[in-house]
């Protein structure tokens, strides 16, 4: 069983930072995708960022420019940078990696932002 675990989640207040981490059990080195999503009660489940199998980076319009993702192989850990962070990226922050046809979750950490 993979285990995938995120952590680094809290509260912010608008402007500021967080780093939000994934650490999983199995090696990411052939991982054909590993995403960040988001969702908030009531919404549906949103794509925040990705790392395609040709390690390319896609964002949504809506964190593009603020949100980094990246990977660290070494540790087989995703990672998610966020920065100028906005009441609206309030959410529960979940990653989700693919190796062939299999699919893991991580539990999901809550990002509150607020004044």
């Amino acid at each position: 069983q993979v285990q995938v675990v995120e952590s680094g989640g809290g509260f912010v207040q608008p402007g500021g930072s967080l780093r939000l981490s994934c650490a999983t059990s199995r090696s990411i080195f052939r991982a054909n995708f590993m995403g960040w999503y988001r969702q908030v009660p009531g919404k549906q489940r949103e794509l925040v960022a990705e790392i395609t199998d040709q390690y390319r980076t896609n964002y949504a319009d809506s964190v593009m420019g603020r949100f980094t993702i990246s990977a660290d192989n070494t540790n087989n850990t995703i990672y998610l940078q966020m920065n100028s962070l906005k009441v609206e990226d309030t959410a529960v922050y979940s990653c989700q990696l693919t190796w062939g046809g299999d699919h893991y979750w991580g539990q999901g950490t809550q990002v509150t932002v607020s004044s």
